[in-house]
């Protein structure tokens, strides 16, 4: 509560010129009450027709000078916090004072405005003298207290305010935190099912073809060196994107020796927009275990690029024998899914399909952008 509190004991200029521009306006509407009311300044002896406009207004600002005394009172003796009998005894007291001092400078001005005290002539006779402690005896400041409840009313509920608006804040940016840290756990977990899949496709061919196994190992330090490289950001451009998918497909082509055809159909005004880093290696994986692989004959995976709108479309298409239970429920889509709804909110999707020809279909869709600000 400390730093909140902190923040309500600050006024801005714009704040002390509406606590002036009200107070002026409340002086303003009583003046022009007090010039319609036909029974006039009835009881007192007027020296100026203006002197009752200016006692309205001085009264008001004296009001609007102790106005920011008293929400600071508000958020200094809020009544939420420990003890709060003895902080509403203590606003209290502080309020008395306070009305009493602004009920005594008022009868000064009056004294100056009028040649004489507000205090009601005696019949038949001169006004009465103003003698201050009778006048507090006789609780005479009683109206100014009302106004001091008044303003302590408004304190709390600025104060409340500002407190709310304080929370909403940290909760913004504590969300804001917790959405980098599931991406962080995301990649995290990405990564080393990437890398055991990798290093167990390299374990199968290193009695087989061990000159490839040395290439796929240059290969696969390169895809390392990458995601370190880029492991702290978000969204990465297509282009960078495709050039370490081609990097894993290199690795896949030795795996499967031959056997697999990799094609790419990106349009070129696609190459610049940004995409979710490491968003199409879980996507290709999945096409290679659970469709190049299990092809007859050659395996074959396209992969195209398309704008389409405002969205982007990323498509992964294999020849395989179509979708299985363990292709849609597996870690690398999984993960895939829940970034793009960390990142896109529901403008992000990925959906699997089976064409009618064969194989199955990928398609990735999300905003369209060459900048951030595309994030839900």
């Amino acid at each position: 509560m400390t730093a909140m509190s902190s923040t309500t004991r600050r006024f801005s200029h714009r704040e002390l010129g509406l606590i002036f521009i009200f107070w002026t306006s409340l002086a303003t509407l009583s003046t022009v009450n007090r010039l319609l009311d036909p029974r006039g300044a009835f009881g007192f002896r007027v020296v100026s027709p203006a002197g009752p406009i200016a006692l309205a207004y001085i009264e008001s600002w004296i009001w609007a000078a102790v106005t920011p005394l008293v929400f600071w009172l508000t958020s200094r003796f809020g009544p939420e916090r420990s003890r709060w009998v003895m902080r509403i005894a203590i606003l209290l007291g502080v309020g008395v004072v306070i009305s009493i001092g602004v009920y005594l400078l008022l009868e000064v001005a009056r004294d100056i405005v009028f040649s004489a005290p507000a205090v009601p002539m005696r019949r038949g006779g001169p006004p009465s003298a103003f003698a201050p402690l009778r006048e507090i005896g006789r609780f005479r400041f009683l109206n100014q207290l009302l106004v001091y409840l008044a303003i302590l009313a408004a304190g709390f509920a600025r104060e409340y305010f500002l407190r709310d608006a304080e929370l909403r804040q940290q909760t913004a940016r504590l969300q804001a935190q917790l959405a980098v840290a599931r991406l962080d756990a995301l990649r995290m977990q990405l990564n080393p099912h990437f890398l055991f899949n990798t290093l167990h496709a390299i374990s199968a061919l290193v009695e087989r073809d061990p000159a490839g196994v040395r290439r796929m190992i240059a290969r696969l330090s390169e895809l390392l060196r990458h995601t370190m490289d880029s492991r702290g950001a978000d969204e990465v451009p297509l282009r960078d994107e495709l050039g370490f998918l081609r990097r894993y497909i290199e690795i896949m082509e030795i795996r499967f020796q031959g056997k697999l055809r990799v094609e790419m159909e990106i349009d070129d005004e696609t190459l610049d927009a940004l995409v979710p880093n490491l968003i199409l290696q879980p996507i290709m994986e999945n096409a290679l275990e659970h469709g190049a692989a299990r092809a007859t004959g050659e395996g074959r995976i396209s992969i195209a690029a398309h704008r389409d709108g405002d969205l982007l479309y990323m498509i992964v298409r294999d020849n395989g024998p179509g979708i299985a239970a363990a292709a849609s429920a597996g870690v690398g889509l999984a993960n895939t899914r829940e970034r793009l709804a960390q990142l896109y909110g529901g403008r992000g999707e990925v959906v699997l399909s089976s064409p009618a020809g064969g194989g199955a279909v990928a398609e990735i869709a999300l905003p369209f952008h060459t900048s951030g600000g595309a994030h839900a």
